[in-house]
């Protein structure tokens, strides 16, 4: 349990946030570029550090995975997004930081108008909403400390972003570089300790189950196949984008993105061994999502417990914020700002607006959903289908979309994928509709608009690129 030495370390983590806000109101630095790309100054170390945290909230999530499929969890949550990230390190890096945009809609905007604009800038709230990550904190303050779940996602979610209200992009950073730390050194904690007490390679074989060593974990190709289909988002993706937009140079932007995925995978060496001790540990956990913790509370004496609680805290704070920012900023600039033009004296006021809509939503979607694994799932479908190609084809090719083409692909492609995700949740029993899933349908309509409409891109654009 819970013990003073772990309440003090909770505590001195959130007066160091508490602190981190008191600095945020201090600055005088409110336009849109110091507020959403902290001036476009981001260093290597800063780089790495802020999109390694910012990647990996799902921490839970990759804990129940690993409890139920081992090893299996590194083929299909850690290959398929090393290789989007390196597509996205070789082929998007250098093209969006040599760009002049600040956003994804901004380079929607250029390429396709306002409508295509709007319709991108809504997909993009709606997959940045962290609702896996809220309702992950809520079950930690569960376990924890025997709070209902909804008191959690509350909780979480007003202690992960108030301090993103008064510093913007640079807070993120700030708190990064600290949560960044604690994640490593909290699962260091736990998989020194239970290999010392419970002991090698040779305890895991004992005490899980052969399957769990297998690279399938007992899932179909076909499901293994769908992950690397919904990693593409990857190329899609605001945080990586916001940060390459926010690097200081081209080589920084390129090379943060490599260097994180050597953090990704040494983490994913970790978390994955923790998930096999779990499940050698407690082979009938009832909840497979509470691996960890539940692994922690058993091997962690007090003080190391604390650390490994604020590991996992920090791993799922530093994801929250980032997205919720993320989706605040869409709100504030690619909605209100392209619109009504205001002042950039207002940047922060309708940013901390965009904060609240955007925390609210989170809050409400997330009391109301029970499976991590279930949000990556359908937000990850949804904002792939949508964004991909229109996306792609404004930084390659000599084809784009019509105007109206990218309205309607983000459009229709969207609504499409949602209509079969709530056919499945609704109505379906146990499959899809025809058999078929939700993102393949989405990216054919989209490939489908692309043939139709696709019109050559001027000799300015294709500089641009």
């Amino acid at each position: 349990m819970i013990e003073w030495p772990d309440l003090t370390l909770i505590a001195l983590y959130l007066v160091f946030l508490f602190v981190v806000a008191v600095r945020g109101i201090r600055r005088k630095e409110i336009d849109g570029e110091n507020l959403i790309l902290a001036g476009r100054q981001l260093t290597l170390p800063a780089f790495v550090a802020t999109l390694v945290s910012t990647w990996y909230g799902g921490i839970l999530g990759v804990g129940e995975f690993t409890y139920r499929f081992g090893l299996s969890n590194w083929l299909v949550f850690g290959v398929p997004y090393y290789l989007a990230a390196a597509i996205f390190a070789l082929f998007l890096a250098e093209r969006a930081r040599r760009s002049t945009e600040m956003t994804i809609p901004d380079r929607l905007s250029k390429f396709y108008g306002p409508a295509a604009t709007v319709a991108g800038s809504t997909v993009l709230i709606i997959i940045t909403l962290p609702v896996a990550y809220v309702l992950m904190i809520g079950v930690l303050v569960n376990l924890f400390f025997n709070l209902p779940v909804w008191v959690g996602i509350i909780l979480g979610t007003v202690f992960s972003v108030f301090y993103v209200m008064t510093g913007g992009f640079r807070a993120v950073i700030r708190t990064d570089l600290i949560q960044f730390t604690l994640m490593f050194i909290g699962f260091g904690v736990l998989l020194l300790t239970a290999v010392t007490s419970l002991g090698g390679l040779e305890y895991l074989r004992e005490n899980v189950p052969s399957g769990h060593f297998t690279a399938s974990g007992g899932n179909s190709i076909g499901y293994i196949a769908l992950w690397y289909v919904i990693a593409l988002a990857t190329l899609v993706e605001p945080a990586f984008y916001q940060r390459c937009f926010a690097a200081r140079s081209v080589r920084v932007a390129r090379r943060g993105i490599l260097v994180s995925i050597l953090f990704w995978i040494f983490f994913d060496f970790m978390t994955t061994s923790c998930g096999l001790y779990a499940r050698a540990l407690l082979p009938e956990l009832e909840n497979p999502v509470a691996a960890y913790p539940a692994m922690a509370m058993k091997l962690l004496p007090a003080g190391l417990l604390g650390i490994f609680l604020l590991s996992l805290l920090a791993t799922i704070m530093s994801t929250v914020d980032s997205y919720m920012f993320l989706a605040a900023t869409t709100i504030s600039h690619d909605l209100i700002w392209r619109f009504r033009r205001f002042e950039e004296s207002r940047f922060k006021y309708y940013t901390a607006l965009g904060l609240i809509i955007s925390s609210a939503a989170t809050i409400l979607i997330a009391i109301s959903s029970n499976s991590v694994v279930g949000i990556w799932h359908d937000f990850g479908s949804v904002g792939t289908s949508a964004l991909l190609l229109p996306l792609l084809t404004s930084y390659w090719g000599k084809y784009k979309y019509s105007n109206p083409g990218a309205f309607l692909s983000i459009l229709l492609s969207s609504l499409i994928t949602v209509s079969a995700l709530l056919y499945h949740r609704l109505i379906g029993s146990g499959g899809y509709l025809l058999g078929i899933e939700p993102i393949y349908i989405g990216l054919t309509v989209s490939v489908i608009i692309f043939l139709i409409t696709r019109t050559p891109k001027s000799p300015h654009r294709q500089q641009d690129r």
